[in-house]
């Protein structure tokens, strides 16, 4: 049975492959500073969507596997591959929360801009540990919710509203919390503000007229308002995500 999350992302998947929040956003280029790849290096992306995180990766290492529940979205992320000459890149469906890959397979893995989706992201951070080699690194970019639970609740609902497939941002807290408890060790975690222009965010998710309405007048709503800052200009309106950039890594073996 098809879930909402590959419904919603199948209708959109060549969507994705264009967004430039996606494709070219300032947490790419975070990644690709915090992360010093070696070639011999196997990565594995969960939720790859249209695969621009495995694709970053892709020329400085020996395999990327770029996994997704959705089939459009893997289609998407081979054609970008194709389209870039790399040979090395693999897709593969799999659930973030029971990850079909053997024990200690990969030196990095990778989430970015999907966990918020996840039903279980504390099955998802105990997977991704589960994979990884010991020493390998753990890397997630996701947008986050504030600490104050009733912003906290009105910045879920707004996001849902225009994505019903989202389940909840959480804090970068309870992130932390979560890869600790995975037994992995966080080497770095910051917050970084990310723009994101309203049409092309409402267009993505096929939004109809009156929920677009309603999410332009959430936007004014304190104390939603304050938190997200939109701003209109000659563009057109946008606001900001928070997004956490956390690097984690999994203990060495000791003897």
């Amino acid at each position: 049975m098809t879930s909402l999350v590959q419904q919603k992302f199948g209708e959109s998947a060549a969507d994705y492959a264009a967004s430039q929040v996606h494709a070219a956003g300032p947490s790419l280029a975070k990644l690709a500073n915090l992360i010093l790849p070696e070639s011999h290096w196997r990565h594995l992306d969960i939720a790859t969507g249209a695969g621009h995180t495995a694709l970053l990766f892709a020329p400085r290492i020996a395999k990327a596997t770029a996994s997704d529940i959705t089939p459009e979205m893997l289609q998407q992320a081979k054609r970008l591959a194709k389209e870039r000459g790399l040979n090395n890149v693999v897709t593969a469906i799999a659930p973030a929360d029971d990850l079909p890959f053997p024990s200690t397979s990969y030196h990095l893995v990778t989430c970015r801009l999907a966990a918020h989706h996840f039903a279980k992201p504390e099955s998802f951070v105990r997977e991704s540990a589960r994979v990884l080699i010991p020493g390998g690194t753990f890397a997630l970019v996701d947008n986050i919710s504030p600490t104050d639970e009733d912003l906290a609740f009105r910045y879920n609902a707004f996001e849902k509203l225009r994505d019903p497939s989202h389940g909840r941002a959480l804090s970068l807290a309870e992130w932390t919390d979560l890869i600790d408890e995975a037994g992995l060790e966080v080497e770095s975690a910051e917050v970084m503000d990310q723009e994101i222009p309203f049409d092309p965010w409402v267009e993505r998710m096929r939004c109809k007229p009156q929920t677009v309405e309603r999410l332009r007048a959430m936007l004014e709503e304190e104390p939603l308002k304050s938190y997200l800052k939109p701003t209109a200009t000659e563009d057109g309106l946008s606001f900001f995500l928070r997004e956490a950039i956390v690097i984690a890594r999994k203990p060495k073996e000791t003897t």
